[in-house]
């Protein structure tokens, strides 16, 4: 099994529901264990700021797909959930995104691991750090979580998981 790591992030409807039953169809899917998953934290929309605030969270997964054949699952939780796409960066009922993938780099249409924009998102950084497989001090973007960033992205705790 490879490890992988993805983001997941709600701000419409029910929006602590749709984290949690996202993450209930991923670890259903066969070929996707969901090894850890993190705290529930509420995050102050990006880019589009005209929105409600977010929930974000992020889990490890082992998996025996491929990168291209778990975002193909992904996105299908995306659909099958409701998510629209109408505007970038716009309000979703669920968003699921694929951070990392074991020892896996790629540029395609489909497809860019690592995920090209996590560095420069702490809602992304903060739980990501939680389910790291080495542990918290070994996560590779420490530096870049001062307590200065942490306080300019909004993150506040939500709820354990």
């Amino acid at each position: 099994m490879y490890e992988a790591y993805a983001a997941l992030g709600a701000n419409l409807g029910d929006r602590e529901q749709s984290l949690r039953e996202a993450v209930r169809r991923l670890a259903a899917t066969s070929g996707i264990e969901v090894r850890r998953h993190s705290a529930l934290y509420e995050t102050d929309p990006v880019g589009y700021t005209e929105q409600p605030a977010f929930l974000n969270m992020a889990v490890a997964l082992g998996t025996t797909l491929s990168p291209v054949e778990l975002i193909r699952v992904m996105l299908g939780i995306e659909r099958e959930m409701g998510r629209v796409r109408e505007i970038r960066y716009g309000p979703r009922t669920i968003d699921l995104d694929l951070l990392l993938y074991e020892g896996v780099k790629m540029n395609t249409e489909e497809l860019t691991l690592p995920h090209p924009r996590m560095e420069e998102r702490a809602f992304v950084l903060v739980p990501l750090r939680e389910v790291w497989a080495d542990g918290p001090e070994a996560f590779p973007w420490n530096s870049f979580l001062t307590d200065r960033v942490l306080k300019e992205a909004g993150i506040r705790l939500w709820a354990k998981w």
